[in-house]
């Protein structure tokens, strides 16, 4: 069974409808619903579905097209969120038994607030890994999230059910959470757009245990969805002490603008990564049709030595603060998270700061990296989705799943901008993505490459779609 990515309208297309009254936000959340009563069944990608709750956002947001007071540009669109982020009325359960459903879930988390703001229609909410911890789908709570082109194969995660909403048209937009890759594996897998923001674009509250990898970003089958979505949520809340000021001007703008001249950096392997030799050639040719498009782009490599055992540190440290959810006790969780939360426990003090001075010099590096280099370029994982229910690909000796995603956690270290973008498929069907890495805050730049990767062979000028 594969994803239908062509039938159900893109957000910007459903905004467009409702302007000229040929859509209603009613209409497009009820076939929203339905899509979900259909497909999710083959899929698992929700964990929540609120049909009165999204039908009553969207009988007003109906209201206020009629009468021509949309609250923002997405007033209306219905849309899933990540299972990690607090909202108010539903629980935030994580993929986890230990947390306890029955308590108020009276708060909303900058990420829901920001989006109830805009008008948007929240359907539910989407599946994550037990608290997140790993870049596979699944959990002891809701099971396997499995892959729209292939549902022997994984979506992806830790964002995955996120990533399958979106791929299978069961809702044009979702949020997901990003601390080694948990936005651009999925969507790489899955055959959509996934945009990993710099550190603290996306205000987050309560912080991860692991705020200084966390990320929280958008997710649409569009570049152009994805900068909508990324203005409605990159305002600044106080609750987040790394939250960065407010933008200039809407990204939805900057996504469309000319990158001819634009210089970057295609890196193959970073000098250190093995590539599936499918996933090298189809991400080498949509780097070649940049070239052809007027971008300069040259081969070269930011030459860092692989940062895996600074990240494990980083990881394994924050996953152990989860104990505190668990009131102390890891042992009904996922078997793999509670052997990184002994981990973590095991690391120092020393470990720790020796840790974070490799992830500040690795950014000092990508910084000097980018005054040569306007973006970098990258396969976003080197292989294909593998099979589902297994953290690390059968047979491949891998102990982790950070050894298997190499080109993802190295710029959540970092704290840049980075996006996949699906670039094609391999033999088998299965969806290949893109990585565009851009400088700290260089948001419009990161949107405006991913465009043109989207538009495909020489078209690297703004235009639509």
């Amino acid at each position: 069974m594969a994803a239908d990515l062509n039938n159900a309208p893109t957000a910007a297309e459903l905004v467009t409808a409702y302007a000229a009254g040929t859509l209603s936000p009613v209409e497009a959340t009820t076939a929203a619903l339905e899509t979900i009563r259909e497909r999710d069944a083959d899929y698992n990608a929700y964990v929540l579905v609120d049909p009165d709750r999204a039908l009553a956002s969207a009988r007003a947001a109906e209201r206020r097209w009629r009468d021509r007071a949309p609250l923002g540009p997405l007033d209306g669109v219905p849309m899933s969120i990540k299972d990690l982020f607090l909202t108010r009325g539903w629980p935030t359960l994580r993929g986890s038994r230990r947390v306890d459903p029955d308590q108020p879930w009276d708060v909303d988390s900058p990420v829901a607030a920001r989006l109830r703001e805009g008008g948007l229609v929240l359907l539910g909410k989407t599946t994550t890994p037990e608290m997140g911890w790993k870049g596979v789908c699944d959990n002891p709570l809701t099971g396997i999230t499995r892959n729209p082109w292939d549902t022997s194969r994984t979506s992806g995660g830790s964002s995955g059910g996120s990533a399958v909403a979106v791929a299978t048209g069961m809702g044009p937009l979702s949020v997901g959470t990003d601390g080694g890759g948990s936005i651009r594996i999925p969507a790489a897998f899955c055959g959509v757009v996934g945009f990993k923001p710099t550190h603290g674009r996306v205000p987050q509250y309560p912080l991860s245990s692991l705020a200084v990898l966390a990320h929280a970003g958008p997710m649409a089958r569009t570049v152009t969805d994805v900068a909508l979505l990324l203005d409605a949520l990159a305002l600044p809340d106080h609750r987040d002490p790394y939250h960065l000021g407010p933008h200039d001007g809407p990204y939805s703008r900057a996504a469309d603008r000319d990158v001819r001249g634009v210089t970057a950096a295609f890196s193959a392997d970073l000098g250190y990564v093995r590539v599936d030799p499918e996933v090298a050639a189809v991400v080498a040719s949509a780097a070649q049709a940049l070239r052809d498009a007027g971008m300069r782009v040259e081969a070269a490599d930011p030459g860092f030595p692989d940062p895996l055992p600074a990240f494990d540190v980083l990881w394994c440290a924050g996953a152990a603060k989860w104990l505190d959810v668990f009131d102390g006790r890891a042992d009904d969780v996922d078997p793999g998270l509670r052997a990184v939360i002994e981990r973590g426990l095991a690391y120092s003090a020393g470990d720790y700061l020796a840790a974070e001075a490799e992830r500040l010099a690795l950014a000092v590096r990508m910084g000097e990296f980018h005054t040569r280099h306007d973006v970098l370029i990258t396969p976003t994982v080197p292989i294909p989705a593998f099979a589902a229910g297994h953290d690390v690909p059968p047979g491949s000796g891998m102990s982790g799943w950070p050894e298997w995603t190499p080109f993802t956690y190295p710029f959540n270290m970092t704290h840049q901008p980075a996006i996949s973008v699906p670039v094609g498929f391999t033999a088998a069907g299965l969806p290949i993505g893109l990585q565009i890495v851009g400088p700290r805050h260089a948001e419009e730049l990161v949107l405006a490459v991913a465009r043109a990767v989207e538009r495909g062979p020489g078209r690297a000028s703004g235009g639509g779609r």
